[in-house]
This record gives C-alpha cells, sequence and structure tokens, in this order.
C-alpha cells in the first residue's frame, strides 16, 4: 500500500512499493483492481487512454462501472476510420463517458499528411499524431492506464501490472486476462464490437496503417513495426 498517495509524486515510487503493488492486485479480479485504483491514488491523478478500436468497450465498461469520473483521452490522429469515431461516440452515448481527444500540432499534422510519412517512416509519423499528443498531458498525472494484455504480442507478455515508464506509473488492470476470458465477458454483457471487427479487423490503428486480419498482424502491414510508441 503506498502512504498517502495523493501527494506522492510518481517518481518518489520505489521498486518495492510498485513490487507491492503488483503483489496486492495479482490476484484481485479486474473490477476489484480498478475499484482499488481509487483507494490507492486519487481519480485527478488517473490517466485512462483509450483508442476506441476493436473491443475498447470491454476496459470502458469496466471502468465506466466503478467510476463515471474517470475521464478518458483519446488520440484523434487525424487518420482514424470513420467507423472508429461514430463507434466512439456510441460509448460515449451508451456508458456515459467523459471522453477529451487531443491531437497533434496542426502543423505536425499537416506535415504528415503532405509527406505521407506513414508509407515511409512510420514510427516519425506515430510520434507526431499519437506519442507527442499524450506527452504534453502526461506531466499532470501519476498513473496511466491502458488496457493492453498478455496474449497481444510478445512486448506485452513481458509487462507487469504495475511499471514504472519514465515519469509516470503504468497501470494495465487486463493484463492477464485471456482471449476467451474477454470473448466470454463481452458476450455475457453483449457489450458492441467496432464496426470494422465484422469485416475482418481484429486489430485497429490508422486508415493507412490498418488491413483486415487475426490479432495485431494487420498493423503496419509489410512493416517489423508492432507498436505504435505509446507503450514502449
Amino acid at each position: 500500500m503506498i502512504d498517502n498517495p495523493t501527494i506522492m509524486n510518481s517518481s518518489e515510487i520505489s521498486d518495492e512499493q510498485i513490487k507491492s503493488l503488483n503483489k496486492k492486485y495479482k490476484y484481485l479480479s479486474v473490477t476489484n483492481r480498478i475499484k482499488e485504483l481509487y483507494v490507492d491514488f486519487d481519480v485527478n491523478q488517473v490517466m485512462l487512454t483509450s483508442s476506441f478500436a476493436a473491443t475498447s468497450a470491454f476496459l470502458l465498461k469496466l471502468f465506466s462501472d466503478v467510476n463515471k469520473e474517470q475521464q478518458v483521452f483519446f488520440i484523434d490522429t487525424g487518420y482514424h476510420f470513420e467507423e472508429t469515431l461514430k463507434y466512439k461516440d456510441k460509448l460515449v452515448q451508451l456508458y456515459g463517458l467523459n471522453v477529451k481527444s487531443i491531437s497533434a500540432i496542426k502543423e505536425e499534422h499537416e506535415f504528415t499528411t503532405k509527406d505521407e510519412t506513414w508509407k515511409k517512416n512510420p514510427d516519425f509519423c506515430c510520434s507526431i499524431n499519437k506519442v507527442s499528443p499524450l506527452e504534453s498531458i502526461k506531466k499532470n498525472y501519476k498513473v496511466w492506464v491502458s488496457g493492453l494484455m498478455e496474449w497481444q504480442s510478445d512486448h506485452r507478455a513481458s509487462l507487469d501490472i504495475f511499471e514504472m515508464r519514465g515519469e509516470i506509473l503504468k497501470f494495465y488492470p487486463l493484463l492477464d486476462i485471456t482471449k476467451e476470458q474477454r470473448d466470454a465477458f463481452i458476450e455475457i454483457h453483449q457489450l458492441p464490437f467496432h464496426p470494422l471487427v465484422a469485416k475482418g479487423y481484429n486489430s485497429i490503428g490508422c486508415s493507412h496503417c490498418t488491413i483486415p486480419s487475426e490479432d495485431r498482424s494487420g498493423r503496419w502491414n509489410n512493416n517489423p513495426k508492432t507498436e505504435c510508441g505509446l507503450h514502449l
């Protein structure tokens, strides 16, 4: 248990405290992990992000059920599928989400459009349109929540529920949830899928860099890139 977490800078959290958090949260259910988060941290210290992609309703419903005050940040890259934006609007209405969109600096985004940067340097394109917008607000928070799951990639399989990443503490409440458990939850609660899932898209990012595929193999097609850089 972190002593007085609401007045502690995340950069001051020791390795031992992170180990203690991981031990404490490991055997909790996902819902109880989220409830406990607001015992250990104030809602104003928590940054929750969502891409409103294939099955984003899973994490968003869980948080909505526990704390409707939680703000959700959506990184609007300017290159999302129209279906993604409609899916976002649907989930906002369905779960009463408090969503705020953030975007790249206008001139930098326009450069990637004219340059078609995603074709020759997708890392740089992601850096401008996804990583930089979030970097500008991360300093205001102590905990960053993300819905990553171990089975999605080798990198994600190497994570812990809590990890220090730079100056912010990352929290992955869904990390050890299996694909089968996720799908069962979606079925039981009749959660809406992203419209493109029915067309064979199982991982959905920007329209330029996403094709129909199983899991994340359709992201950055024909490129060894597997992450946008947000979680590295």
